[in-house]
């Protein structure tokens, strides 16, 4: 238990370099309050102790903002960084070294009593307000950006963006740990469509001998340079 306990302390350290001494990741990590709250209410769980491990996850919840059913399975080193609002459902599988933010969610689109919450691979980085409904499989070290509504799997080593998200690098090589925070360098889908758009309207102009910006597309070139 107590090598579990510094393992957890650890990953903190590492994955959060806000995190300054060990008091500190202790009292002031709710994310990691809620997980050890998770590890007794999922015991509690499978010996039969239904109520009992609902209700431990509900003082969890009050306590952290951090919403995990006791039937749903996680793995080690589980981070869960400025979680207000997060959601992991009953039958939610999460893998190892797995890193999960803010309002993030693990939800069902059924009523069924079976499988229906999402199976996260290991590595896999899952960003701020992201959705993923269903139960589908997010390969391992896999990101979700943020914002995203995933409802279809995602293969290992890929990038899902976008509501619904689509699959927009990948599949291909692990992402390096140092990088694997930067959201900000994910592909924008809708972006890189309109500029195609435009590159098209503008060869389109240059054909028909009009003035750039005819057809209603400012020159974004001239515009860049005119700035």
């Amino acid at each position: 238990m107590w090598s579990r306990i510094r393992e957890d302390v650890q990953t903190v350290l590492d994955k959060d370099p806000a995190a300054r001494s060990v008091w500190e990741v202790l009292t002031c990590y709710p994310g990691l309050q809620a997980v050890w709250a998770h590890r007794v209410a999922h015991r509690l769980w499978h010996w039969k102790l239904r109520w009992c491990a609902r209700y431990l996850s509900h003082v969890a919840r009050f306590l952290t903002g951090i919403e995990i059913h006791p039937g749903a399975t996680i793995g080690r080193r589980f981070f869960i960084d400025h979680g207000m609002g997060v959601v992991i459902g009953e039958t939610a599988e999460i893998g190892d070294d797995v890193l999960m933010y803010k309002g993030a969610v693990l939800g069902g689109v059924s009523l069924d009593t079976g499988k229906r919450h999402p199976t996260i691979g290991s590595g896999v980085v899952i960003g701020s307000g992201a959705i993923v409904l269903g139960s589908i499989t997010v390969g391992d070290y896999a990101r979700i950006g943020s914002g995203a509504v995933v409802v279809k799997p995602v293969p290992d080593h890929s990038t899902a963006v976008g509501v619904p998200a689509r699959v927009v690098r990948g599949p291909g090589v692990p992402v390096e740990p140092s990088t694997q925070l930067n959201h900000q360098r994910l592909p924008d889908p809708v972006a890189e469509v309109c500029k195609a758009l435009g590159e098209r309207i503008r060869v389109l102009e240059e054909r028909l001998g009009l003035p750039p910006g005819e057809c209603g597309v400012a020159d974004q070139s001239a515009s860049e340079d005119g700035a």
